[in-house]
């Protein structure tokens, strides 16, 4: 196995596990206080764009870490949704929906046109994190190592697709790493005291 491979599978190992953390956590606590909504409906585009790009480029790796991204990814929406009273069905049809209009960029104008249109949900994901983080009056919901596996995971994917080359990831990981690194910094000085900026008004759980 070459490194560029071992670097891929190594990625991938790291994405499967990532939503873990905060599935349990949510599990466990009960809280989805500071838990962004908008980013994991992004990250639900996320996994299945890159999963269907996977396909499309021919990288088991990203199929495989994206496949098993679902079984996190679905499951904490279901469970935010309960928490807040929301209709599943109406936070996941625009999720699919995007993720149509994603692999249909993919398809019909290749993968530099897809890093660029991917950009919008991967963005989506961490900026709609770093809002919530600054707003919410509590942060007890969020996972912090959900937060620290992010920005490894996107450190794993853009080293690789230097290697690859792959020019749609390096577009989209390259940001997606400050972005997940200021999540991680922004949640420690949350932790230490630090109030919330134009606070939301707190969540009540339903029942």
């Amino acid at each position: 196995m070459s490194l560029v491979d071992a670097l891929g599978w190594v990625a991938a190992a790291v994405g499967i596990v990532l939503g873990l953390p905060q599935l349990v956590h949510l599990i466990r606590t009960r809280h989805t206080e500071g838990v962004s909504l908008l980013a994991w409906q992004a990250l639900l585009v996320l996994n299945l764009s890159w999963g269907l790009h996977g396909v499309l480029i021919g990288q088991l790796n990203m199929i495989v870490t994206n496949a098993f991204g679902l079984a996190t990814t679905v499951p904490i929406l279901v469970l935010m949704c309960r928490s807040r009273g929301l209709s599943l069905l109406r936070v996941l049809a625009p999720a699919v929906v995007a993720a149509v209009v994603v692999i249909g960029a993919d398809l019909a104008f290749g993968s530099i046109a897809f890093g660029a249109v991917v950009l919008i949900p991967g963005t989506a994901v961490n900026v709609a994190q770093s809002v919530e983080l600054v707003r919410s009056p509590s942060v007890e919901g969020v996972s912090p190592l959900f937060l620290t596996l992010a920005v490894v995971n996107q450190l794993l994917w853009v080293s690789w697709a230097f290697l690859v080359p792959e020019p749609g990831t390096i577009i989209a990981a390259s940001v997606a790493v400050f972005i997940t690194a200021f999540n991680v910094l922004w949640w420690g000085l949350r932790r230490m005291g630090l109030r919330a900026f134009f606070p939301e008004p707190e969540l009540t759980p339903v029942a």
